[in-house]
């Protein structure tokens, strides 16, 4: 082998190793837990990480200040729940009672830290519910046209 086909040769290498370094670095900061509230509550181990959390807006206390792009509510589980201080672009189907998917992570204080907010389409549920009425309806007519039919 020749001087410069060594030289390439390692050159190579050390590309290819800094870039899959890069790439190693980049997978495990976008690599987040998924979970809900109660499995987050009740293990300490994720109390430090960044986590996604899945639960619905409780009913009470819920503050929204689009203009400001920040959120203040809690998040419910099945049996318990989290206080959550959101920031950022607030989705439009946010509200009490809506099913969401948080980012972020626990503060020192206990209030969860979230930056990352999906709120879960209601339309999905919506066709369904058209669905199963047109099912009940008679020889499978709308049900706005089987009431007035005679």
């Amino acid at each position: 082998m020749t001087h410069a086909r060594v030289k390439l040769l390692v050159g190579g290498l050390i590309v290819a190793g800094a870039v899959a370094y890069l790439a190693m670095a980049g997978v495990k900061e976008g690599w987040v837990y998924y979970m809900d509230v109660d499995k987050y509550l009740s293990d300490a181990k994720y109390q430090g990480q960044r986590v996604r959390l899945a639960g619905r807006v409780a009913e009470e206390n819920v503050q929204s200040n689009p203009g400001l792009m920040s959120a203040r509510f809690a998040l419910m589980g099945p049996t318990r729940q989290v206080p959550v201080a959101y920031h950022g672009a607030i989705p439009d189907l946010f509200k009490a009672g809506a099913d969401v998917v948080i980012e972020g992570r626990m503060d020192e204080d206990g209030l969860f830290q979230a930056d990352v907010m999906m709120t879960k389409c209601a339309s999905k549920y919506q066709a369904e519910e058209h669905a199963q009425r047109l099912e009940s309806s008679p020889a499978g007519q709308p049900a706005e046209q089987a009431e007035t039919t005679p």
